[in-house]
């Protein structure tokens, strides 16, 4: 089995609580609140911020120039995809660029890009790897899951969402890191598996959480 074989099999009950919840819900059913939607643009711009630190990082630990040039692309693709259709969609809602820029992240987003950035910068490639892939993989799964139901595409802005991280394009980069995550796991004793896939569960349980403040619309805390 490969290693992230393991890691789907161990984190899949996690995401699936994550298309159980509320606001995936009622995404797939077209009836999510817009005002919930505009919050986790808004939250979820400023998360990507930092996530694209990790795919530097990335660089800076990888031993292979292809590796650095897919971390690279990855990064690109977040501000050049993901920021601007943040930017696209709130300019739907009557939301600037600059309000966006100027969310601050609640309690949750910060502790979630806190705990990725730490790890990133103080363990190995793998435990870097595990630490952003749920986010990756996890977007992946929601976004090939809704977009097997029809409710959910007939929303024209959930369509958009829901598209891009089903899209050809988004799961080729996931595959990257997937296989990745198998590279740089290979050889490594039990031990270091184990703390890989306690980060990787770590990860995904923020993906939970990170799902459940916006819907619930918790703001900043000092």
């Amino acid at each position: 089995m490969d290693f992230s074989e393991r890691l789907y099999l161990e984190g899949k009950y996690i995401w699936d609580s994550c298309l159980d919840h509320p606001f995936l819900k009622d995404m797939s059913n077209g009836t999510l609140d817009e005002d919930k939607f505009c919050f986790y643009i808004k939250q979820d711009y400023v998360y990507l911020i930092d996530y694209i630190k990790l795919f530097a990082l990335g660089m800076v630990k990888a031993d292979s120039l292809e590796d650095m040039k897919n971390f690279s692309k990855c990064a690109n693709d977040i501000v050049s995809i993901e920021m601007d259709g943040h930017i696209e969609f709130a300019k739907r809602f009557g939301i600037t660029k600059e309000e966006l820029e100027d969310t601050k992240p609640n309690s949750n987003n910060l502790s979630y890009t806190k705990f990725m950035l730490q790890v990133a910068t103080e363990g190995t490639l793998a435990e870097l790897v595990a630490a952003l892939l749920p986010c990756m993989w996890s977007y992946s799964f929601i976004g090939k899951s809704l977009a097997k139901k029809d409710k959910a595409l007939e929303h024209e802005l959930y369509k958009e969402w829901i598209l891009t991280y089903a899209s050809e394009e988004y799961n080729s980069e996931v595959n990257w890191c997937i296989n990745l995550m198998d590279k740089v796991a290979e050889g490594l004793p039990e031990r270091q598996l184990k703390k890989l896939e306690e980060i990787f569960i770590l990860s995904s349980k923020y993906e939970y959480m990170f799902w459940d403040a916006c819907y619930k619309k918790e703001g900043w805390v000092i």
